[in-house]
């Protein structure tokens, strides 16, 4: 799939079968991550790969926004240092991986932002980076409408050269 059809294609994923994703997609996915540009290449985050079973429920249980990270066959725990840009560049970071994992037919959603708190002592993660993100991955239950996005018309969300110029 290119990058196009991705980025025109993906859609949240909520609900996963009971499938493991491959390693080498596994790897693909988190290397889109850690290809990412960022400011400076500060590179100011730190992905943390869960796949074990008891930790995605409790991070189910964690995520109140989330729940269904407990069904997923994977989740990357996104944590940041505290920079101007960290949140920008970690949220590049995640479409990244998000886009990647979607050319796989593997489906995903950012859960986050607030209300992580109990993820830093569950995995480990030092008192100076924060949990900006969880974003599980799986593969989709059920075949999901590629391409079928409810979208605002581009003459309402696009000028050209000044606000309120028509862009086409």
């Amino acid at each position: 799939m290119d990058v196009f059809e991705a980025v025109k294609t993906v859609l949240a994923v909520r609900s996963y079968q009971d499938k493991p994703i491959p390693p080498e997609v596994t790897q693909r996915i988190v290397e889109a991550g850690h290809l990412t540009a960022s400011s400076m290449n500060l590179q100011p985050w730190h992905f943390i790969v869960v796949e074990d079973r008891e930790t995605l429920k409790k991070l189910g249980e964690l995520a109140t926004h989330g729940p269904y990270t407990a069904q997923s066959a994977m989740a990357i725990v996104v944590a940041i240092e505290e920079t101007r840009f960290s949140i920008s560049d970690a949220s590049r970071a995640i479409q990244s991986m998000v886009l990647t994992g979607w050319a796989e037919g593997v489906g995903s959603n950012w859960v986050g932002f607030f209300g992580l708190e109990g993820v830093k002592p569950l995995l480990g993660i030092p008192d100076e980076l924060d949990v900006l993100a969880i974003v599980p991955f799986g593969y989709p239950v059920q075949s999901i409408g590629k391409g079928k996005k409810k979208r605002k018309p581009l003459s309402e969300v696009v000028s050209r050269e000044q606000f309120g110029q028509p862009f086409a």
